[in-house]
């Protein structure tokens, strides 16, 4: 193959993944918010689960300083929310979510967006933590 067939050829192949890339919304990275802790709860404001055009999104991963491990926050239904700790039953390894699912990195458990577990080798589920939503905040109590 010549170069400029070769060139126009990888150049033509860039702007088909950047152009079926915008087509892809759902596979977009996580989002990643800071938490705000105050006595014994992590609050985020329910605006952090919008994105640019103003849809919702299904989850959110809380951080701070002062957590050892992040916190996901699951949005259920419109009043329905589910905090879970990103650390491994299993070893302890922090987790990743992809959709509604968490996985392990490093044995491949796999959670449900409630903390279950779906594949081992982990076999407990997942800490939670209560979700209060008050007006357009939402507060994970920690204790």
């Amino acid at each position: 193959m010549e170069r400029r067939a070769f060139v126009r050829k990888c150049g033509m192949g860039c702007l088909g993944v950047l152009a079926s890339s915008m087509f892809l919304p759902g596979c977009s990275g996580t989002r990643y918010v800071t938490g705000n802790i105050q006595g014994s709860f992590l609050s985020i404001k329910e605006d952090d689960f919008l994105n640019e055009d103003h849809d919702y999104l299904k989850h959110v991963v809380v951080q701070n300083d002062a957590l050892q491990y992040p916190i996901v926050v699951f949005r259920l239904s419109t009043d329905n929310y589910k905090a879970l700790l990103m650390k491994c039953t299993h070893q302890g390894t922090e987790l990743q979510v992809f959709g509604d699912r968490l996985q392990c990195p490093a044995h491949g458990s796999e959670f449900t967006n409630t903390g279950s577990v779906q594949n081992g080798p982990a076999d407990t589920e997942l800490r939670s933590f209560p979700v209060i939503k008050e007006l357009k905040t939402l507060k994970i109590d920690l204790s």
